[in-house]
């Protein structure tokens, strides 16, 4: 029997000897399987693959070249017409990716997989038991149940065939619903004894159907009669050993964990003598194709495969262009069931760097582990499960990583899977960081398909919409909390707006305005505006940067009530659209001044509706809460301020989920209302003067009952046709340009900033309230203080009259400009706390008549 290649050793001579059992068939055997010793009463031994991923890094063409071959011999086994017919069916959770394989192999067959996660909504087609396994239950959730009711071939993939007992009950549970003529059914080795294939035969004669096997290799392995109470001892006396080898030997740090001892389980030392490695974690934002399923669980179609084909380059190349450029050796590790997708990463990842790629996946399966060359299973680490699961709490296991000499390890989770317990210093990615230099996470959107007739949507909401598909900002710079709502007809007049919105006929979020185009004049004044200003909102957005950088660890801390480790550092989330440019300066700021990428989200707030609470949802689920920073561009009275604080309050009320911290960081706070800022004067912050051609070609956001159900984002659209005007990016790239000369003043003005009192005062607010009533109005919505409000009351509203500060100077001329266009008075008021504040004309009608704005009786 030939060997592997394994320092000429096979990785099963250690138990075959111990346990007295005896590997017989394929020469090829040895070199495809391992032996290990399970954790589980029901069997003693585990044939470990070496090339299906699971639990020994393979080279990913490997893993995938074996799945692919066998779907081709499915193909040339059935013909043309009949492979055409073929539906392909994957075993969780070890053959998952194997079988997706041999669908891709098989060419145009839809596949699906088994699960042992229960998806909310989504009742079971069949499900089966798994008699031998340590979590018997599978379940069959497919989107359409019809993918399963065709009488083409039905081709079952599991990894092996020890008893055939998985795929008898899969059959019968099948065949019972759906009766067919010709089942195939694929493993990588078929290690049935001679009564277990007669049993199939027989079963297949019962049922008047054809019952076809193809496998890579074949053979059987004599066991001894009382192999299952050796194995149960061999595995006591060595867990006993490895555990008071950790009772009395110290446990060295994260940074130097053990790797090569006797009985390798790895754990990690106490907390007080440990730093926490996850600090070494990045997030790589992947793109993934919206609508492509993360895998087979609910069915994979070909469509699926061939969109899934063309985004893998890119995708890949992202994770390669976060990989250590000196990197040798990378491990892409995927999660239990999601197999497939970081399978095609690693394989297209393999094509582009030169470092050699392995892949493997996190598995549920407990196996002993044992530092012995003739040993399957070398190294072990634990964490707790973070997904979940619907049987409770309880250990994962990641084999083979540790001491494999991984320069880097790609972590792919599913974005259910994506929970702070992977975060965890207990968690998966805080392991890893224990044996590796770095760590990437790159999170596949979990799929829940929509159910026929569905009464509403899923609950369950996609990934950040992202240029260049939404916006004209580059991908990396914000991810939009939003649904695209760009074919919907949402413009209406601004007359015919305001006088809906004053009467109580219509929400301002329930309409746009239409786009305002900017006379050639008027754009000309936007770029004198931002080349005298640039330096000066360089200067605030460190400063505001700065700040956040060094509270948001304190106020982690501070509301966490421990003295753990603060996470990953803050991130940013924009309300849309107005703080989206200034969360991407923030983020670019961070990235210039200390090497961080910062997330950066945008979502909506809504006065008098709340934020979106669906967004933080997500944003609870991905991120810690305690991290999370709102950004807008600036105060005018502090309603936003208010309202947000409201809308938390609530949210954690209603929700249970707390940590959001309601403060909002702001590039500009002449009313007093914040603490975190970059300045306090009101001055002119280009961005303002502009709509959705300064903000990445974004409409204002949209809340309205039948466009935004309770389980989606709110909306908004994307002006494509406004490219040949869009400055967005100029915007940014003139302001950024400017940071290397602001720095040194930065950060002599953040420390001063960081010592002084910054409680709000609140002043915006009460001159607020002395305007309304002085002039009138008895209605403080309708007063908009500052540059930036005052320009949308120009550009959004019906403008009454506007209100400046004697003695300003140019930052306010876009305002003459525009007021001097609309017919709006410019008043002249000593003494203004804002450089200008803009009233809206009250109880405006389109009958509306007198310079006191008073309505005409109709």
């Amino acid at each position: 029997m030939n060997k592997p290649v394994n320092d000429g050793l096979w990785s099963g001579t250690w138990v075959a000897e111990r346990l007295g059992v005896e590997l017989l068939g394929d020469d090829r055997l040895t070199g495809l399987v391992g032996l290990a010793l399970r954790r589980n009463p029901k069997r003693a031994h585990l044939l470990v693959s070496n090339v299906l991923g699971k639990h020994v890094p393979q080279a990913p063409s490997v893993v995938y070249g074996h799945g692919f071959a066998l779907g081709r011999r499915v193909r040339d086994l059935l013909g043309a017409e009949q492979s055409g017919r073929a539906v392909v069916l994957g075993y969780a959770e070890t053959a998952t990716g194997l079988g997706h394989a041999v669908a891709d192999g098989l060419g145009s067959a839809p596949y699906l997989h088994s699960t042992r996660r229960p998806v909310p909504g989504i009742a079971p087609a069949g499900g089966f038991e798994e008699s031998h396994s340590h979590a018997t239950s599978h379940l069959l959730l497919p989107e359409d149940p019809a993918l399963l009711a065709c009488d083409g071939p039905l081709v079952l993939v599991d990894d092996e065939f020890s008893t055939g007992n998985t795929v008898l009950n899969t059959i019968r549970a099948l065949h019972a619903r759906h009766p067919r003529r010709h089942y195939v059914v694929v493993a990588l080795i078929d290690m049935r004894s001679p009564s277990d294939a007669d049993r199939l035969r027989q079963f297949a004669d019962r049922m008047d159907a054809q019952v076809s096997l193809i496998t890579t290799a074949s053979g059987t392995l004599s066991l001894p009669a009382d192999v299952l109470e050796r194995g149960q001892a061999l595995v006591a006396q060595h867990e006993s050993a490895q555990q008071a080898a950790s009772d009395t030997e110290q446990t060295p740090s994260r940074a130097s964990a053990p790797t090569g001892v006797e009985g390798a389980d790895v754990r990690e030392a106490p907390d007080s003598q440990r730093p926490w490695g996850a600090r070494r974690v990045r997030r790589v934002e992947l793109w993934w194709p919206r609508g492509v399923p993360d895998g087979g669980r609910h069915g994979f179609m070909p469509v699926h495969r061939g969109r899934l084909e063309r985004a893998l380059p890119a995708m890949a190349a992202r994770i390669a262009e976060a990989l250590p450029r000196d990197a040798r050796q990378v491990l892409v590790l995927g999660c239990e069931e999601l197999m497939y997708a970081p399978l095609r990463l690693a394989r297209e990842l393999e094509q582009v760097v030169e470092a050699e790629v392995r892949y493997s996946t996190t598995t549920r399966s407990p196996v002993l582990a044992v530092d012995d060359p003739g040993y399957a299973i070398r190294t072990r680490l634990v964490f707790p499960a973070h997904d979940d699961p619907a049987d409770g709490p309880g250990e994962r296991y990641a084999y083979n990583v540790a001491g494999g000499g991984f320069d880097a390890v790609v972590a792919v989770v599913d974005s259910t899977a994506d929970t702070p317990g992977l975060h965890a210093p207990d968690g998966l990615l805080a392991r890893l960081a224990e044996h590796t230099p770095r760590v990437l996470l790159a999170v596949v959107p979990s799929y829940l398909p929509v159910p026929p007739h569905a009464p509403e949507r899923s609950p369950m909401l996609p990934e950040p919409l992202r240029g260049p598909a939404f916006s004209s900002y580059a991908p990396d710079e914000v991810g939009w909390l939003l649904q695209d709502l760009s074919d919907v007809t949402l413009e209406a007049p601004t007359e015919e707006r305001e006088e809906a919105i004053q009467s109580g006929g219509a929400h301002y979020a329930e309409s746009l305005p239409l786009e305002y185009q900017p006379s050639e004049q008027y754009q000309e004044l936007f770029h004198t505006a931002l080349t005298a200003s640039a330096a000066r909102i360089a200067r605030a957005v460190g400063v505001v940067t700065e700040t956040i950088l060094a509270e948001v660890p304190l106020r982690r801390k501070s509301r966490a009530g421990t003295d753990e480790t603060p996470g990953t550092g803050p991130v940013l989330v924009s309300l849309a659209r107005a703080g989206t440019p200034v969360g991407v300066l923030m983020r670019r700021w961070a990235r210039f001044r200390h090497g961080r990428d910062l997330p950066h989200y945008a979502v909506s707030i809504v006065r008098g509706r709340g934020i979106d609470t669906n967004a933080l949802r997500w944003l609870a689920a991905r991120h810690d809460p305690h991290d999370v920073v709102f950004v807008d561009g600036w105060t005018g009275k502090g309603a936003i301020t208010r309202e947000l604080a409201q809308a938390i309050r609530e949210f954690e009320e209603r929700e249970g989920i707390t940590g959001f911290d309601p403060e909002i960081a702001v590039l500009a706070d002449p009313g007093s209302c914040v603490r975190t800022y970059g300045t306090r004067e009101d001055f002119l912050i280009p961005s303002a003067c502009l709509n959705s051609t300064v903000s990445g070609l974004i409409s204002r956001t949209v809340l309205r009952a039948d466009l935004v159900g309770a389980h989606d984002f709110h909306g908004a659209k994307f002006y494509r046709e406004l490219a040949g005007a869009d400055v967005s990016n100029v915007f940014l790239d003139a302001v950024s340009q400017c940071f290397p000369e602001v720095a040194d003043g930065v950060d002599v003005a953040a420390k001063e900033l960081l010592s002084t009192d910054r409680t709000p005062t609140w002043e915006g607010w009460g001159a607020v309230e002395r305007i309304s009533e002085d002039y009138g109005i008895h209605d403080v919505n309708l007063v908009k203080p500052g540059v930036g409000e005052t320009t949308r009351v120009l550009l959004r509203r019906v403008p009454w009259k506007i209100l400046a500060r004697a003695g300003a100077g140019a930052d306010l001329d876009h305002v003459r400009l525009l007021a001097g266009q609309r017919g709006v008075p410019v008043e002249e008021v000593d003494e203004l706390p804002y450089s200008c504040v803009g009233l809206i004309h009250p109880r405006y009608t389109r009958g509306a008549t007198g310079a006191n704005g008073r309505t005409v009786t109709r």
